[in-house]
């Protein structure tokens, strides 16, 4: 019984580690005034529709990149303490950046286009509304992060990645409710409201960086004296 909780509490930990990490930085809420402003000349259903797209490749892109993402550096032969130690050094400037960032989005031009296909529609929800404005090369490299902590045995494994997948699950449904209310979200919160979370969302991924930069510091010390040993 005291197992199956242990099991079940190391899940939830590594499902809300996933959500605190790539949340702060991807910041669907700190994202709604961009995306309403891009998408201002689009109908209602036309901007439901990219909401659902943006959200999907979105958790696509994350996905990707906590999967195969540590495969791909293992080809360059980089180890995943060294990526958990420059992940973390990543994360916590990122986080000390979003913290200290002014509070006013930047305003962007309208589109002309007022029609528009539904393939033209899913290539914008993709570049740029997806890549780079929502999963950029930060939460990229987060998801990756994430992914650099293989757990030993096939079923520690296929937990931790259910975990990963459920945290990215909740990121992208973030994504799409954020986008889909963004004009309701921002008249609600307001400027004020809107800077009180960002500044606590960067806070909290700042603690994380430091956290995930130990990790690594703490696996690289132990390696060392191991083959210092041998």
């Amino acid at each position: 019984m005291y197992t199956f909780v242990a099991s079940i509490l190391h899940f939830g930990s590594v499902v809300f580690l996933a959500v605190g990490a790539l949340l702060p930085i991807v910041d669907p809420l700190g994202g709604a005034p961009i995306y309403l402003a891009m998408t201002s000349e689009l109908t209602t259903e036309q901007r439901i529709r990219m909401a659902k797209a943006v959200a999907f490749y979105s958790f696509l892109l994350l996905m990707v990149s906590a999967l195969i993402g540590v495969y791909v550096l293992d080809f360059f032969g980089v180890s995943i303490p060294a990526v958990q130690v420059a992940g973390g050094i990543v994360v916590c400037a990122i986080g000390w950046q979003l913290l200290n960032s002014p509070s006013a989005v930047p305003a962007l031009e309208r589109s002309s286009s007022a029609d528009l296909t539904s393939e033209a529609l899913r290539e914008r929800a993709f570049y740029p509304m997806t890549m780079p404005l929502t999963v950029g090369p930060g939460s990229i490299s987060i998801a990756i992060t994430l992914g650099a902590n293989p757990s030993p045995g096939f079923r520690a494994a296929l937990s931790t990645v259910l975990a990963h997948a459920i945290g990215i699950v909740i990121i992208a449904l973030s994504v799409y409710l954020c986008y889909r209310y963004a004009e309701q979200l921002l008249n609600k919160l307001g400027k004020l409201g809107t800077g009180i979370f960002v500044r606590l969302s960067a806070f909290i991924l700042v603690c994380i960086g430091v956290q995930i930069c130990w990790n690594g510091i703490r696996a690289l010390v132990t390696t060392g004296f191991r083959i210092s040993a041998s």
